[in-house]
């Protein structure tokens, strides 16, 4: 295990991008264990900490493509899944691949006894696991760790973040479309995120107070200052 010393990032929100608003933020209060909160054109689902934070973000585009980044729940069972309109896709010994009304996959891990905040970790498929690990512990910090074949990465301890790790996981494919799924980060400095290897897709400006960024995968992230 290997801890990084001085992140340069702090973890900020999770956001999922979904076709229909207000069904998805239906749907995700109840499967995360979070409120709607908010005013009808400014909604959020929010958790005990202020790091319990999912932003539910309408856009036009429908899900087209396997999702490059999903996400890990507890669930007090599958059923109670399949009743919130979730489809059961495939059966492993420890979880089941489920998919959101809208298609997008999640992994749901049944206890017996699942805390209120169901959100367990964000998985992220790469075609080079241990490198993206890497940069994500080089700029947001956690413990890193890996599988004895060191296929299957993860970073955990991530300072704020409301779950227990990001996962890196391998896959054959290539990015090919935007990620439906992805999460906001605080820095202070841009310049040292852009000169550790991130892009700048859309600086902030006009109708966004963030800047839009891409990891060296191509993985969208958006930066706040901090």
């Amino acid at each position: 295990m290997a801890e990084v010393a001085e992140p340069i990032t702090r973890y900020k929100a999770l956001c999922i991008d979904v076709t229909d608003e207000r069904a998805g933020q239906q749907f995700w209060s109840e499967v995360l264990g979070l409120e709607i909160s908010g005013r009808e054109a400014h909604r959020w689902l929010a958790g005990e900490t202020s790091q319990q934070v999912v932003w539910i973000n309408e856009v036009p585009e429908p899900k087209t493509v396997k999702n490059r980044v999903h996400l890990d729940v507890f669930a007090n069972s599958v059923d109670e899944l399949l009743a919130l309109g979730a489809r059961r896709l495939a059966d492993f010994p420890h979880w089941t691949v489920m998919a959101a009304p809208d298609g997008q996959e999640f992994c749901a891990f049944v206890r017996d006894d699942p805390p209120r905040h169901r959100l367990k970790d964000v998985v992220v498929d790469s075609q080079d696991p241990e490198r993206i690990a890497r940069w994500w512990q080089s700029v947001l910090g956690g413990v890193l760790d890996s599988d004895p074949d060191n296929s299957w990465w993860w970073l955990d301890g991530i300072a704020g973040a409301p779950f227990e790790s990001i996962d890196f996981v391998p896959v054959p494919e290539p990015k090919t479309a935007k990620n439906r799924v992805h999460w906001d980060v605080l820095v202070n400095d841009l310049g040292l995120l852009v000169d550790a290897g991130a892009r700048v897709l859309r600086p902030k400006g006009g109708d966004i107070s963030w800047h839009v960024m891409a990891d060296p995968d191509g993985n969208e992230f958006c930066a706040f200052d901090d």
